[in-house]
C-alpha cells in the first residue's frame, strides 16, 4: 500500500511538472529556457526532488526517516506559503492552472498524508529541524543571488528590488520561524503518531 500510494503521488508530481513545462514552454520559450525559467522556483524544485524520492519508494527504495520527514516539511511549506501569500496573484488557465492546483494543493496533501501513514515512525530527533533547514537556505541563497543578477525574483515577498533590504529579511524570517516551529511540531508528532512502519528507519 505504501508503494502504490507513493507511485500516484509521483505520477501526480510528473504530471504537474510535465504541465508546467508545457504551458511555459507554450508562452514563447525555447525547451533551455523553460529549464532555466522553471528551477528558478522552489516549488518546482522540491516537487522534482517529491517526485524523485516517490519514484525510488515506489520501485522499493526505502529512504531515511529524516530526508522523509524533510520532504515532508518542505513539500508542506510550498503548500502553507502559497495559500497564505500567493494563491490568486495570478490568475492561470488551461494546463497551467491544472499544474498550479497539483503542485500546490494534491501535492503537499497527499504527502502529509503518506507521511502520516506510511513513513517510519518514532525515529526523529529534535535536531533533525536543523538539517531540514539546509535545503531551504540553500535554496534561499540560490535565489537571491540569481534574483540579483537578473533583477527577476521568485517571489514578490523575496523582491529585494521592490521592498528593499529590511522588507525581504523580515518576510524571509517570518517564513523562517514558522519553518522552525513546523519542523519541531513533525518531530513531536512523530513521536507518538500511532501509524507509520518501524522497519528501516534509519
Amino acid at each position: 500500500m505504501a508503494r502504490a500510494a507513493a507511485a500516484l503521488i509521483a505520477i501526480l508530481c510528473w504530471i504537474g511538472l510535465a504541465f508546467n513545462f508545457v504551458s511555459t514552454h507554450n508562452a514563447g520559450h525555447d525547451a533551455v529556457a523553460t529549464l532555466w525559467i522553471l528551477v528558478r522556483y522552489f516549488t518546482i524544485l522540491t516537487n522534482l526532488f517529491l517526485a524523485l524520492v516517490m519514484t525510488w519508494i515506489a520501485i522499493g527504495g526505502r529512504p531515511s526517516a529524516v530526508t522523509l520527514g524533510g520532504l515532508t516539511l518542505s513539500i508542506l511549506l510550498v503548500g502553507i506559503v502559497y495559500l497564505v501569500l500567493l494563491k490568486g496573484l495570478h490568475p492561470l488557465t488551461g494546463l497551467a492552472a491544472i499544474s498550479d492546483f497539483l503542485l500546490h494543493d494534491v501535492t503537499p496533501l497527499l504527502t502529509a498524508l503518506w507521511w502520516l501513514l506510511f513513513a517510519p515512525r518514532a525515529r526523529l530527533k529534535w535536531n533533525a529541524t536543523l538539517w531540514w533547514c539546509i535545503y531551504p537556505v540553500a535554496y534561499l541563497i540560490y535565489a537571491l543571488v540569481r534574483g540579483s543578477a537578473d533583477g527577476k525574483y521568485p517571489y514578490p515577498f523575496l523582491d529585494v528590488g521592490k521592498l528593499g533590504w529590511m522588507q525581504a529579511a523580515m518576510n524571509i524570517g517570518g517564513i523562517a520561524l514558522g519553518f522552525i516551529i513546523a519542523g519541531l511540531g513533525l518531530v513531536w508528532v512523530d513521536s507518538w503518531r500511532p501509524l507509520g512502519s518501524r522497519r528501516n528507519s534509519r
